[in-house]
């Protein structure tokens, strides 16, 4: 399981207060649903009316109350028939409004839920995009994707599913009383004893529910990120025959996300039982003290059916505040962990008023680098190097010696623990951060492609590149002639990481991206070291042309890919040591 990086702890209001903030666009439409829900108060009133007129003047021949009375025309009073087919015809009429009411209200709902989660959703994932990389090799793909899809939606669930039922709930459940009271003060003021005793279930409840909700989500995510990693290492696990042993792994995690699950489970359905228990002892109690009221004569028949018929409707919007503030439970879970995510810091801040630059020369001085992605074990110490512009450097050193570390902190991935990195006299800290990166072209090992065109993989770095200039930089990395080959050409659909191109095919679309790309300095992190030879030729022979005239810095094992190379940098025990001799000297295992 994937801890947070830096555990935090939220109260339930400062994570109430942050929801609604996030809510913010939708506040208006929020009033509105709570508003809209509030018009179904009327017409659940106005439903056990027909019954209480039936009741009384129809069968009991009653005169009408008063208040009833005002609603009937004068012409029907005294007239059973006509009182009972207008109650009925008021029974249809009703039940329509109210499923009427309920279908706007629903879609309604429904639009704005996915509308803010949509927002909350995409501001998380462009939050996670500015966190460093740091972050995400600790963090782990699983645990992000799960905060994104999954606890994510705490914030529907609060905002649309959580407080604008309860504020109607309870706006309804005051409604209620008050009209009970107008009919019998006493049944009224049973009725109010249930309040107390839901609340105080739901406090009593409320933070072991928290903190199981959240023992299952972080549990869920754990299992997703067994998922992940084996269906992401598929070609490693056949390799070894290891399929039932993953299957097993994912079992085992997902046992642990069953558990965690049935035991919130369990304790919020303990909390709904006494919940039920409370409000079927209040029912209990009205109906016993209401049958002696209307055997006292303090009210009529139809009257007690009518408020029975109301505290039957004010126990479900009572239940339902217990309910929803014990759901409310398992989605402050939920944001807590997303809120844990909004409140890191990337590791590498542009600085305020940082300085713009267009196209560098591509000049690097590190002066007194140290670097560790732990400061207590650094990997690179005291570095000073100096690269003219235009320079070929080759780096070298065994594997795990931090070859690829160095290069990171060129365009920013990390920043040195001590020392400065220059690109043309300016400190990159200077420097606005998409400003320096742009400056780069890499290609690294194993070439990333995305599951869209191949016109879109070359174009990644410059989306408004027309097709002419595509192609150039496709026959430039010698890619061109088995594109056009392709059923769909240029607009063929590589699949999920290129999977529908051969090794050497990929390497060379990831070529084409970076000449297209028309960067000024060069990173190329071993490029052929998965290719055979026929195919690594063809590499060469392209990488060649996209190193003219630009600052290049190659990562190889093999001595030939490091020919020409005007610098040739060893690093052995943190020091970077500069050769300018034969690569004999270099050192190379």
């Amino acid at each position: 399981m994937t801890a947070d990086p830096k555990p935090r702890k939220y109260g339930d209001f400062a994570l109430y207060k942050r929801l609604w903030g996030e809510a913010g666009p939708y506040r208006g439409h929020l009033g509105s649903l709570f508003l809209l829900s509030l018009a179904g108060a009327p017409l659940a009133l106005l439903l056990p009316l027909p019954v209480k007129i039936v009741v009384d003047a129809v069968l009991g021949g009653k005169p009408l109350s008063p208040i009833v009375g005002a609603l009937v025309p004068d012409g029907w009073h005294g007239d059973p028939d006509a009182l009972l087919w207008a109650s009925v015809g008021a029974v249809v009429v009703f039940a329509m409004l109210i499923q009427l009411h309920g279908l706007f209200t629903w879609i309604y709902k429904t639009w704005i839920g996915e509308k803010l989660l949509l927002e909350f959703r995409a501001r998380l994932f462009a939050h996670m995009q500015r966190l460093s990389l740091g972050f995400h090799h600790n963090q782990g793909t699983a645990d992000a994707l799960h905060r994104i899809q999954v606890d994510a939606a705490s914030i529907r669930s609060v905002s649309v599913y959580g407080v604008v039922p309860f504020a109607t709930s309870l706006v309804t459940v005051i409604v209620l009383v008050a009209i009970t009271a107008i009919i019998d003060w006493k049944l009224a003021g049973i009725a109010i004893l249930g309040g107390p005793i839901v609340f105080g279930l739901t406090e009593l409840y409320r933070k072991r529910l928290r903190d199981r909700w959240k023992a299952a989500r972080e549990s869920e995510s754990s299992a997703l990120s067994v998922v992940q990693e084996s269906l992401g290492a598929v070609r490693v696990v056949k390799a070894f025959g290891q399929e039932r042993r993953e299957s097993e792994r994912y079992a085992k995690h997902a046992d642990d996300n069953l558990r965690a699950t049935l035991a919130a489970v369990r304790a919020h359905a303990t909390f709904d039982l006494w919940v039920g228990i409370a409000t079927g002892l209040v029912a209990a109690a009205i109906l016993f003290v209401g049958a002696r009221h209307v055997q006292q004569g303090v009210i009529t028949l139809g009257e007690l059916l009518l408020v029975i018929a109301y505290l039957s409707q004010l126990f479900t919007p009572l239940r339902e505040l217990g309910t929803r503030l014990a759901d409310v439970q398992s989605a402050l879970a939920s944001a807590s962990r997303v809120f844990s995510i909004l409140d890191e810091e990337p590791d590498v801040k542009e600085r305020e008023n940082a300085k713009s630059i267009e196209r560098s020369d591509g000049a690097f001085r590190f002066s007194d680098v140290t670097f560790g992605y732990d400061p207590r074990r650094p990997i690179l110490e005291d570095v000073n190097l100096e690269i003219p512009a235009g320079s070929r450097v080759g780096i070298a050193g065994k594997t795990g010696s931090g070859k690829s570390t160095l290069l990171s902190l060129l365009p920013r991935f990390y920043d040195p623990q001590a020392g400065t990195v220059h690109l043309d006299g300016d400190e990159l800290r200077d420097l606005r951060i998409k400003d320096l990166r742009r400056q780069f072209g890499i290609v690294l090992q194993e070439a990333v492609l995305f599951s869209t065109s191949i016109r879109e993989n070359i174009a990644y770095g410059r989306p408004d590149a027309t097709i002419e200039e595509i192609e150039n930089a496709a026959r430039d990395a010698a890619a061109h002639d088995f594109i056009s080959k392709l059923p769909d050409g240029y607009d063929t659909v590589v699949g999920e990481r290129g999977t529908g191109l051969s090794g050497g095919e990929r390497q060379r679309v990831s070529l084409a991206r970076a000449f297209l790309q028309d960067a000024p300095v060069l990173i190329l992190d071993e490029p052929t070291s998965a290719l055979d030879t026929g195919t690594e030729t063809q590499v060469m022979d392209a990488i060649e042309r996209l190193m003219t005239g630009r600052t290049t810095f190659i990562i190889a094992h093999r001595l030939s890919t490091l020919e020409g190379c005007d610098i040739r940098l060893e690093i052995k025990d943190g020091a970077v040591i500069a050769r300018g001799a034969d690569l004999s000297d270099v050192g190379l295992d």
